[in-house]
């Protein structure tokens, strides 16, 4: 989620803007959100998964190389 469309409960100003504290809290909490990388989103039996898959084509790869 972007905060350029969120709109502050406390001043009513846009988070991006930052006018009050409160949207320069929620501003900065959700820059550290978005900062946080690629798989930041995914759980981890997901990335479990997406592992196994991946050592999968590697050893495919592998096997037919050979």
């Amino acid at each position: 989620m972007t905060y350029d469309r969120l709109v502050c409960a406390s001043c009513a100003a846009p988070v991006s803007e930052g006018r009050c504290p409160v949207c320069r809290a929620s501003r900065e909490r959700l820059q550290q959100e978005h900062g946080q990388g690629m798989f930041a989103g995914l759980n981890p039996v997901m990335l479990v998964a997406l592992l196994v898959v991946l050592l999968g084509a590697v050893a495919l790869l592998a096997h037919q190389t050979a």
